[in-house]
């Protein structure tokens, strides 16, 4: 799904039961536990591993890119769409490894994965963070659910 803001997103999340992952849960579902650069390693991604660089002229059907699978195998972690998480953007606490979730405050929230239209290949790294504001819509952000037991 697309187009929707961070309230509309968190909203669904709750009502599928879920939520959206914190940032260290969607970072360790696109590197792993070996901390790669990419979610399918550390090489330098292509574009039929990833949906970026303009290459595909658009957004892809989720799944349309099964050689960018992250170590757990979870698909398009990179580029495509951004992807809204549950944090606030701005500085984690030091020292605090333990899924951090980021300030308690703030104007933004973060949004990870990178997106189809940007060219540089910094933007689909799996550290690669970015903020907007929450009310913000747009057909370049998305969202996934994490469902805990």
């Amino acid at each position: 799904m697309i187009y929707v803001s961070w309230n509309q997103a968190a909203d669904y999340c709750q009502w599928a039961g879920g939520d959206l992952p914190t940032e260290a849960q969607w970072e360790k579902a696109a590197r792993g536990t070996d901390g790669r650069t990419y979610p399918r390693g550390n090489n330098v991604p292509n574009t039929n591993s990833v949906n970026y660089y303009n290459d595909g002229g658009d957004i892809t059907a989720v799944g349309s890119f099964l050689d960018g699978a992250s170590p757990f195998g979870a698909l398009d972690m990179a580029g495509n769409v951004w992807e809204w998480v549950l944090d606030n953007y701005g500085t984690y606490k030091p020292g605090d490894t333990n899924n951090p979730t980021g300030p308690t405050k703030g104007n933004t929230k973060v949004v990870r994965g990178g997106v189809w239209s940007l060219n540089a290949t910094a933007n689909v790294r799996s550290s690669y963070r970015n903020n907007l504001h929450p009310s913000y819509p747009s057909v370049n952000i998305g969202f996934r659910c994490v469902f805990l037991p």
